[in-house]
């Protein structure tokens, strides 16, 4: 999934961590509430400004991201 557009990086939000839209909504809150036990649709429910889109675009990110992690050996 291309989250290029949906998924934004600001400085001045949020202390540039990555958010949606620019919104002040972060990847790491959807995250937190699917790991929680939210489904998608409840999220959706509680903040009217996003999207299920919105959504799959915080776990492409993640995966994404995770592909990418390198372990440093000790």
């Amino acid at each position: 999934m291309d989250y290029s557009g949906i998924i934004t990086v600001e400085a001045d939000k949020r202390s540039g961590k990555p958010c949606i839209r620019g919104l002040r909504i972060t990847v790491y809150d959807i995250l937190e509430y699917l790991a929680g036990g939210m489904t998608p649709a409840e999220i959706v429910a509680d903040f009217p400004q996003l999207t299920l889109v919105d959504i799959r675009a915080c776990l492409a990110f993640a995966a994404d991201r995770e592909r990418t992690w390198v372990r440093v050996a000790v």
